[in-house]
């Protein structure tokens, strides 16, 4: 299938286009193999966690407490005796949930709100925008604080809050690229066709603007990560006894002097899934975009 072409007869990327001749600018990405096999192994450990860890993450054992890094605790121990490392695995599947399903929500709701605003205009455009305006004077953090103080704290509300947040970032991005296509010469040759703004949204409009979506959904999933901690690290994310990177941050900043791993590991995990993601992400935009293809 061949993508449609703008008015320079310039080619415009579409879904499913040379899946792959992607697949090599892919696998020629270093930035993309990196980010891939960083994502990869949290994912596997995330996974592994469901049916195996070195330890048990909810059993205290205080004889254990403060042990450095060993053969016996590849990361040590915490301050109560918790195998490091399990709590990690167990954690990142927390985090992933968080953000994967934060990031489904605004694209689930902002894409669609996006396309409908950039096809009719005026008065529902400027509704829309507004609207994301105010959205975005509340970080997801505020968000968090509001609906905990009516709800309480938890991984349900974490993810409600980031969600919201992500809306009017995909509603942007979406009515942005789809503003741009609006007026091509394949969308005019629809319209003329006989078909309604709904149906061209579908067929022309988002299939050409998939590859933006892909892209800053990478991105958002690992703000998302992020941000997931950062709630529970103020206590408004997951509640114990379920392992939270951000709650072992919080949990290590009195121990800082005496078992520094405790703060490290945790971090550690945050910074190489947010790298792998961003990784990803660039390389995915540099596959996807023919401009920065033909300038390399």
């Amino acid at each position: 299938m061949t993508g449609q072409r703008s008015d320079t007869g310039e080619r415009l990327p579409e879904a499913g286009s040379e899946p792959v001749g992607l697949a090599r600018r892919l696998l020629a990405s270093r930035a993309f193999l990196i980010g891939a096999i960083i994502t990869l192994v949290i994912l596997a450990m995330a996974l592994i966690s469901f049916l195996w860890t070195p330890y048990d993450v909810t059993k205290l054992v205080i004889a254990n407490r403060l042990k450095p890094p060993s053969p016996s605790h590849l990361f040590g121990t915490d301050h109560f005796g918790r195998d490091i490392f399990s709590m990690i695995m167990v954690g990142s599947r927390n985090s992933i949930a968080v953000a994967l399903v934060a990031v489904g929500i605004g694209m689930a709701i902002g894409v669609p709100l996006g396309a409908w605003a950039a096809a009719k205009r005026g008065i529902a455009d400027d509704i829309l925008m507004r609207t994301n305006d105010l959205i975005f004077a509340f970080p997801s953090i505020l968000s968090a604080v509001m609906i905990t103080a009516i709800f309480g704290p938890g991984a349900i509300n974490a993810i409600i809050a980031i969600g919201i947040f992500n809306i009017p970032v995909f509603a942007r991005l979406t009515r942005g690229g789809a503003l741009s296509l609006w007026t091509r010469e394949f969308v005019l040759a629809a319209r003329v066709s006989g078909k309604g703004a709904a149906r061209i949204s579908i067929e022309h409009i988002l299939p050409n603007i998939t590859n933006l979506l892909i892209v800053q959904g990478t991105i958002q999933f690992s703000l998302g990560i992020l941000a997931e901690a950062a709630l529970s690290y103020v206590g408004l994310g997951a509640q114990p006894p379920m392992p939270s990177w951000g709650r072992m941050l919080f949990e290590a900043q009195t121990m800082m002097a005496i078992a520094p791993h405790m703060a490290i590991f945790p971090g550690l995990a945050i910074i190489l899934t947010v790298l792998g993601l961003n990784l990803m992400g660039d390389g995915l935009r540099d596959a996807l975009d023919p401009r920065l293809r033909e300038t390399k």
